[in-house]
């Protein structure tokens, strides 16, 4: 039997333990509160995340990291962001044997490293990424779904479509690591601008715009990272960035519509219990493209908007206002 970790119990954490649980895999969730980990294991149902989801009752719950990865063969990660490398240290000991599979979506702010180089720094284990356009909410339901898995080691990523792939959640692999990373990672700021233009009250036109132009600039940091430029044109690239810029499940959308409304960015977050990685994002994604002399607009509006209190709607006119160009991908 396959034994599977899964390290976090947020929406998405929750949504892929279901469905490894459903696959017959026996399932470990770590959760950091040990009051929410009791609520989980008494209920089935996750109120905070998933009230109306239940989950299966083969699923088991822990607040130890311990208890919960010992002779796992699969640790899953899918822990904000920010809170990455405090998780990993108590793994370091992880034996090579178990593969790390990573659904983090982000940058990290300080080194701007991405989550799989954070990963290996700290464990000797094979490291697969998962990402693609994957809401939380309707994979725990079900709804037929299809996302990418990526890694230098192809028998690991062969192994994590195995173990996910069923009915409703089809998965397919890639070699292209740092370009379904930074797929999933970048497209969060285009959600948050995509929000903005909602908010602020633009139409149909500007938003599709908008979302075209950013995934001229996600691709372009993209492979000047190293990325293949087709991966931005697959599930985890513009797959990923439709639906966060469009659903109305997607937090940072949500965001970038509060903020689009003329509310202030600490405001909103106070209110939400789930990350919005699109903010931090931001920040390292403007580092980034300054650092690598990347032409990024749309990202360095979005970081006026959000970290130096520009007017949303001045930020869309900067954007329509520049040097006029002629449009090339890429």
């Amino acid at each position: 039997m396959v034994r599977i970790a899964v390290i976090g119990a947020g929406s998405w954490g929750t949504a892929l333990a279901k469905v490894l649980a459903e696959n017959g895999h026996h399932l470990t969730v770590w959760a950091r509160r040990p009051e929410l980990a009791a609520t989980l294991a008494l209920q089935h149902r996750s109120p905070d995340y998933l009230p109306d989801i239940l989950l299966p009752d083969t699923l088991r719950f822990t607040a130890s990291l311990e208890e919960a990865t010992q002779d796992a063969n699969f640790i899953l990660l899918t822990t904000p962001s920010h809170g990455l490398r405090e998780v990993l240290q108590p793994l370091r000991s992880l034996s090579s044997a178990a593969i790390v599979i990573s659904t983090v979506k982000g940058i990290e702010t300080d080194t701007l490293l991405r989550m799989s180089q954070i990963i290996t720094t700290l464990l000797a284990a094979p490291v697969v990424v998962l990402s693609g356009p994957n809401l939380a909410v309707e994979v725990a339901d079900q709804i037929p779904t299809a996302t990418v898995v990526a890694s230098d080691d192809f028998a690991a990523a062969k192994a994590v479509q195995e173990i996910f792939m069923n009915r409703y959640f089809r998965v397919y692999t890639d070699h292209d690591v740092t370009g379904v990373e930074l797929g999933g990672a970048l497209k969060n700021i285009i959600a948050l601008a995509a929000g903005i233009v909602d908010g602020a009250g633009f139409g149909d036109n500007t938003k599709a715009a908008l979302m075209t132009r950013g995934l001229v600039e996600i691709t372009r940091l993209g492979v000047k990272l190293g990325a293949d430029p087709m991966t931005f044109a697959g599930l985890s690239g513009m797959g990923d960035l439709f639906v966060t810029c469009m659903s109305r499940k997607s937090r940072n959308r949500h965001v970038g519509e509060e903020i689009g409304k003329g509310r202030k960015l600490q405001d909103i977050l106070s209110e939400m219990m789930m990350v919005a990685e699109g903010v931090r994002t931001t920040q390292a994604a403007y580092r980034l493209a300054q650092q690598h002399g990347v032409e990024m607009p749309i990202t360095s509006e979005v970081y006026r908007v959000l970290f130096e209190n520009k007017d949303a709607k001045q930020a869309v006119n900067a954007l329509m206002t520049r040097e006029a160009k002629q449009e090339k991908f890429g």
